[in-house]
Order: structure tokens, then sequence, then C-alpha cells
């Protein structure tokens, strides 16, 4: 087996540390209760037996009944979209200056096929807390908003949004499948797994997005280990501790771990592929351009946010981290746009939406001028970029607008009612 499916003790004080999630079957939650996981655990279980939590198994957080009027949801008929958040924390500076980008395609191949807003701003009135959990929230909802950590943690990002998510529009409005909206994660910010839906008791758990990662991954393989030994395999034990501990990760009760068998054959798929070692899969955000890849030929997801994240790796104190990180996104977004464009199902019928989640400070006075991001002017300033049908090319944006605007922007475009959001339209995007 190897000791990737093994590990649970993966730590975000490492640029080198990764991160991996799964459902499971009846017989597997009757054995892990065997293991001790009891119905307070952190597992939520939408879709499993509530007998199972009967027999000191999986907790039951099913979602509230459907409400009636969106028994019948259309069919879905607009056109795909694709979040692609530039991230961690990416200056304009190296990012969209045509003199020191280090994203070339971005900003000479697709910029003018679109219209690119230069002077956006991550909450330019300066209230809100910069960070990249609450980034991708504000690229997610259409708000900003003040977040806590449900746990108390000191820097933890264990969010849980207000306001519905693009996903939760999307998926109570059309009869759009889970695995037709999809978060393509990183290995080093598991919180992110579970920003996948709101606490909106008209949206939440169930219009959530699936999520792709090896998060999930591990958790597949954990479940599949389970469910080919015995209580007295030797490894019975180790199995089960790994997956109680990845599965503490998840902090909201109302988040299921348990993926559909549309994911589950995704990764059936993918491990035949790639093995289970984790050692020949891509790692870092080559490994999101892979799955993303993968998604777009195996899912055919009508919605999908790509977070990528390793710039943030400047903060190790190495310019070098971030400016080849950059260098890695800006080639992930060539090969998924370039995908699209060989696809009949996405050519000519997709929107692309890209930013960062934030932006880096800016002090000439130390080696590396943006290691960090604490709440200034630059961790403010961003750019977007919005391209596809219904958007208009060639457009260079100067004027002072905000990140929020971007998802409902797109929502517009793509005729998903996103009812609850409170930015204003890109009017200069439309067409």
């Amino acid at each position: 087996m190897g000791d990737f499916i093994f590990s649970a003790s993966d730590s975000d004080s490492s640029p080198i540390s990764r991160r991996q999630s799964g459902g499971m079957s009846r017989r597997d939650a009757l054995r892990l209760a065997a293991l001790g996981l009891g119905a307070g655990g952190a597992l939520g279980a939408s879709g499993m037996d509530a007998q199972i939590a009967d027999k000191g198994g999986i907790e039951d957080a099913s979602p509230s009944p459907i409400p009636e009027a969106d028994i019948n949801r259309k069919d879905y008929n607009g056109p795909n979209v694709v979040i692609i958040r530039f991230g961690g924390g990416v200056r304009r500076r190296e990012a969209i200056d045509e003199t020191h980008t280090f994203s070339p395609y971005l900003l000479k191949k697709l910029a003018p096929e679109g219209t690119l807003f230069t002077n956006m701003f991550y909450d330019e009135g300066g209230g809100f807390e910069v960070g990249h959990g609450q980034g991708t929230l504000n690229l997610l909802t259409g708000h900003y908003d003040h977040y806590r950590d449900v746990s108390d943690k000191f820097l933890g990002e264990g969010f849980e949004s207000r306001f519905p998510t693009l996903f939760e529009y999307l998926r109570r409005s059309f009869s759009v499948a889970d695995h037709e909206a999809l978060i393509i994660n990183g290995e080093d910010r598991t919180q992110e797994e579970f920003y996948s839906f709101s606490n909106s008791h008209l949206f939440g758990a169930r219009f959530r997005s699936s999520v792709l990662s090896l998060y999930r991954y591990k958790l597949h393989l954990l479940k599949k280990k389970l469910g080919e030994i015995t209580p007295d395999h030797p490894d019975f034990e180790k199995v089960g501790k790994a997956f109680r501990e990845m599965s503490s990760r998840n902090y909201r009760s109302g988040a299921s771990l348990e993926q559909s068998e549309v994911i589950e054959s995704f990764w059936a798929e993918w491990e035949h592929f790639y093995g289970r070692s984790g050692l020949k899969n891509p790692r870092g955000d080559r490994l999101l351009t892979e799955l993303s890849s993968w998604a777009l030929k195996r899912l055919r997801p009508r919605l999908m946010m790509v977070n990528y994240n390793d710039p943030d790796y400047v903060h190790w104190g190495y310019m070098a981290h971030y400016t080849r990180a950059i260098s890695i996104i800006d080639q992930g977004i060539q090969r998924i746009y370039q995908e699209c464009q060989a696809d009949e199902f996405y050519r000519d019928n997709t929107i692309f939406v890209i930013a960062p989640d934030c932006g880096r400070d800016t002090n000439p006075l130390v080696r590396v001028p943006c290691q960090h991001h604490f709440n200034t002017r630059s961790s403010r300033e961003i750019f977007g970029l919005v391209l596809g049908p219904g958007v208009a090319r060639g457009q260079v944006v100067d004027r002072q607008c905000e990140q929020i605007s971007l998802p409902v922007t797109a929502a517009t475009i793509a005729g998903i009612p996103m009812t609850e959001a409170e930015a204003p339209v890109l009017e200069e995007a439309l067409v």
C-alpha cells in the first residue's frame, strides 16, 4: 500500500507538507464503529443510513428537506464557468506589469481576449481582514465579511460563510449534479475543503460543490483499504486511526466526507494511473492543473474553481518560491484554457474569471519585499480578468473596482441568479 494512505499528520509548517478525503459504505462505517468512532465524531454523513448512527457509527448530518419550490429545477443551458484563484497572494507587478511579469500567457494571450481590470481591490476601504481564506470566500460569495475561525485557533481559517456561494446559486436554481460543480483544492489548506457551502438556510449543504484534492483522494484510499481488511487484520487499527485523524479536520457539522459514486469512480481511475504511493502524481499547483484536466474530460463540470496557492511559499523567505510559482500557475492556466478550446463542450461556451485571492505587501526595506500581507494597501491591490462568451474583448479597465464584483459579473453573464450578493456588476465586461 505504501505510506501515502496512512499519513495523517501533514502540517502547514513546511513548504513540502501535503494534505489529503472520502465517504464510506455501511459496512465500512460499522467497522469504524468498532474502532471507537462515536456518533459525535467529525464525519458528516449526508446520505448515510441513520441506523449507522444508532449503532455508534457516523453522525447523520443530512441537510434539511429541499424546499418544494426547488424540486423541479430546470436544466442549465448557460455557459460553463471556470474561476481560477491566482493565489496565494500575488501582486500586480509580477502578474500584469509587462516589464516584470512572470505570467506572460495570462497577460499577452488571454488578456486581449477579454476584459482586464488593472485597478481592482480587495476591499479598498480597509474594513475587512486580508487573507487567503477570506479572499477565496469573496470570490465565491460576492460579499466581504468578518470571518472568525470556528475553533478560535490563532491564525486559523476554519470559516463558515453566512452568504451563499456561486455553486449554491447554480445548483439551487438548476438541475446540476454535484460532480458538475467542482472545487479543485491544493494540499496545504485543508480548511478550504469545507468552503463548499454556506450556512444560509435557503441554500447550504444540499447545494454544495464537490471537491477534488489529495485530501479527498487519501480518504478514498483509506476507505478502500478498510473495505479490504477485517478487524483482526494487523493494519486495521493503523488504517482506522489514520482515517479518524484525517476526518477530524472536518470542522463543519453539515459537511459530509461521503463522495458520490461518480467521484469515487474518478478516484479509482486516478489510482489505476498514479497508484497509491503519492510518488507518481504531480504535487503543488501542478497537481491542481492535472486534476482540472482530468475533471474537464471525465466529469464535465459546468462550474469549476481552481484554487492555486503555491506563491504563498514566499513566506519561507525566498523570492524564487514566489516567482516560480506564478510561472507554474501561468502554465496551468494555459493548459486549462487550451484544453477547453480543444473541446467542443467548452469551446466558445466557457466564461473564465481569473483573480488573486489577495495581494501582498510591498516593503522595499527588506530582502523579500512581498513576503507577507499585513492589511497594507498593496496587499489589497489585485487585478481581475474576465473572458468568454458575452464578455467584451480587448478591454483594459483602469477604474477602481472591487474583487467581489467578479462572481456577480460571471453569474450575470451566465444567467445564474446570485440574488443575495451585494456587489455591482462590472459593466465594462459586458458586450
